[in-house]
């Protein structure tokens, strides 16, 4: 597979009560074609989400969305748009940054995490600010069990709180 400019397509989730935002690097092509983030049936994310706290796994883009607004948790992410080949975040080149600002504006976010090492080193690049690196919940990343990831993902419940 080929590279190809791809364009961020999902709006991002938060409102003014978003305390966390978690970062992947782009929507991946599953993620595009559902429309919404984390769509690929193997991505673990929903499932350790709601592991993390203790609720249903939400199925629908309207569940997940309401499910990640209730826990204060914002999503978007890293790259407006990039070179990339299929959904390859080693491969990404010539990255345009989203603007964070329109989160960070509105919300009240007191720590941002992303999902996976290529996410962690774009954001540095973009903002020069350190975030926090969780374990990417793709199923590329199947060497890390479902507990581990859970266990990495509970480090966001303090800055939920204040």
């Amino acid at each position: 597979m080929g590279m190809e400019r791809i364009f961020h397509t999902l709006e991002p989730v938060f409102d003014e009560n978003s305390k966390v935002l978690i970062l992947g690097t782009l929507p991946s092509p599953k993620s595009r074609e559902t429309g919404f983030y984390y769509g690929h049936k193997q991505n673990r994310f929903w499932r350790v989400l709601a592991a993390v706290f203790d609720e249903a796994v939400p199925f629908s883009v309207e569940e997940k969305k309401a499910f990640v607004l209730a826990k204060h948790v914002a999503l978007w992410d890293v790259c407006a748009s990039c070179l990339i080949s299929g959904a390859s975040d080693s491969s990404i080149k010539d990255p345009v940054f989203n603007d964070f600002s329109l989160i960070t504006s509105v919300a009240h976010i007191n720590a941002v995490f992303t999902t996976g090492k290529t996410a962690f080193s774009l954001y540095r690049k973009a903002t020069g600010e350190t975030p926090f690196l969780l374990p990417s919940p793709s199923p590329a990343n199947c060497a890390v069990k479902f507990d581990t990831l859970v266990e990495a993902y509970k480090t966001i419940l303090p800055y939920l709180q204040s």
